[in-house]
């Protein structure tokens, strides 16, 4: 799949489904902005690969 050009928004990105799904978009070209309530870990998770925003979407 060709993301080139396009951008995502994943919440829950630190961990576990998230981040395995942001990985997955960057992957495939797109510009991922990782989000959790975790600044740690979510700017561990983006290291190299995107942003990383610190929010709680409840």
């Amino acid at each position: 799949m060709d993301l080139e050009g396009k951008t995502a928004l994943v919440t829950g990105a630190a961990t576990g489904i998230g981040k395995a799904c942001a990985d997955v978009l960057v992957e495939n070209g797109a510009t991922v902005i990782y989000s959790d309530r975790d600044q740690e870990r979510v700017s561990d998770a983006a290291r190299g690969k995107g942003e990383a925003l610190t929010m709680d979407v409840a």
